[in-house]
């Protein structure tokens, strides 16, 4: 009974159209004030806990590198960077954009940052070489969903949170996966763009590359400040996440000088602003975990499913059907933070690894960011670019079919995820 009050009062309150966020938390408060013997005082503490979760400090902090990136303008001499490498090749300023987003997701660990940053100087430029504008905003919305893939990512931090698992294992566990993916989208377009006859850039010289990868150099060193010094053992992820913020910081107005010390306190606030709402939805969705656990509701969940005699496979086919639903109504870390309490323990009774487990749940959270109707790639494209939302929508749904072979691979090959972990024996 209690469970079925929880979701239909959570499903209720979303139709009604009040807000992902307060419906989480509403939800729960009335299925502790009507089942549950905890006072109403553990709503408070609960939500009191939250924000001193150490681990989910790092979410400001790698917002704020990636706003300081973005204004700053290392997206910008990463996409020059990455134009002199592929873009000779047939579709290269394509492929180009898929590069591109796979550096600054390495830096940023947000999937909408990395639409708003490459998205905003790229499309324009895919149109005026001769591409469709359809065409530009599909791939970039697309390939804008590594932001959460390829470490570190956000999502990671929150699956982490959630499930109490390793975010540096959590993190490496992303590489492989994010680089297949972005080959797997740079081969898609080789193959359309010979198939279509598809624009060109002239060969850049080896200087050249050489010149755009010294100017890029300040941004790809912040690939190795936080990944060299989470694996090295300097800092934690949170304090790699601090790092970024005053490293990117330091980058942009010292190095690049694309900054002033004027235009800080504007980014600053872009920045908390960002952060209080991504923690509000993480406050109430801890919250409703909360209630999930109190209830015992993983627990009857797990012996009911192990009682339905389901193999690891059977039980994998399941979580992608409901994640790829999920996905599409609501945003990625509310979702891992609801359903991540219940099928990590199913998981772990039928020995699935929790880190396979953890990416699987990111590349779903990647097709949902690109799923309507609250797909949110799907909303900063179309502020980027102008376009109608349906048109944006049309324009990514040839990719969605790439996205969803990937997920299949992610899914039933663990290797994919877990081999480099175990090659480093972490």
């Amino acid at each position: 009974m209690t469970i079925a009050f929880l979701f239909v009062a959570l499903f209720a309150l979303m139709f009604i159209g009040i807000p992902v966020a307060i419906s989480l938390g509403l939800s729960g408060a009335m299925t502790i004030l009507m089942f549950s013997n905890d006072s109403v005082r553990s709503l408070a503490i609960k939500l009191f806990e939250t924000s001193e979760h150490y681990t989910l400090m790092a979410i400001p902090f790698f917002l704020l590198a990636g706003a300081f990136m973005t204004t700053g303008g290392v997206a910008h001499r990463l996409i020059d960077f990455a134009n002199a490498c592929v873009g000779h090749i047939k579709g290269g300023l394509a492929i180009s954009a898929i590069l591109a987003c796979m550096l600054f997701a390495a830096l940023c660990g947000s999937s909408p940052a990395t639409v708003a940053a490459v998205g905003s100087i790229v499309i324009a430029g895919m149109v005026r070489s001769g591409y469709k504008q359809d065409f530009a905003a599909g791939i970039v919305c697309n390939a804008g969903t590594l932001g959460i893939l390829i470490p570190p990512s956000i999502v990671m931090v929150v699956y982490a949170t959630a499930t109490e698992t390793s975010v540096g294992k959590l993190f490496m566990a992303g590489v492989v996966p994010g680089l297949l993916l972005g080959v797997f989208l740079m081969v898609t377009i080789y193959i359309i763009a010979h198939i279509k006859d598809m624009p060109s850039l002239p060969r850049a010289s080896f200087a050249e590359v050489v010149r755009t990868g010294r100017r890029a150099i300040w941004g790809l060193l912040l690939i190795v400040i936080i990944l060299g010094g989470i694996y090295s053992g300097m800092f934690t992820p949170t304090e790699a996440a601090a790092m970024a913020a005053v490293y990117a910081a330091f980058v942009a107005i010292f190095i690049h000088k694309d900054m002033t010390f004027r235009q800080c306190p504007k980014v600053i606030v872009e920045a908390g602003k960002l952060s209080v709402v991504l923690m509000f939805i993480i406050a109430n969705a801890m919250l409703f975990a909360h209630v999930l656990t109190t209830e015992q509701i993983p627990q009857s969940i797990t012996a009911w499913v192990v009682d339905q005699g389901f193999s690891p496979i059977e039980f994998l086919i399941v979580v992608n059907i409901v994640l790829l639903v999920a996905g599409t109504f609501m945003e990625p870390s509310a979702i891992i933070l609801i359903l991540a309490p219940i099928l990590f323990p199913i998981a772990m009774q039928l020995g699935i690894d929790p880190i396979h487990l953890g990416i699987i749940m990111v590349v779903n959270m990647e097709i949902g960011l690109i799923t309507p109707p609250t797909g949110l790639n799907l909303f900063v494209t179309s502020a980027v670019t102008g376009m109608p939302l349906t048109r944006v929508v049309r324009a990514v749904s040839p990719w969605l079919l790439v996205m969803l072979g990937f997920l299949i691979l992610v899914t039933y090959v663990p290797f994919i995820s877990l081999g480099l972990p175990e090659f480093l024996g972490m």
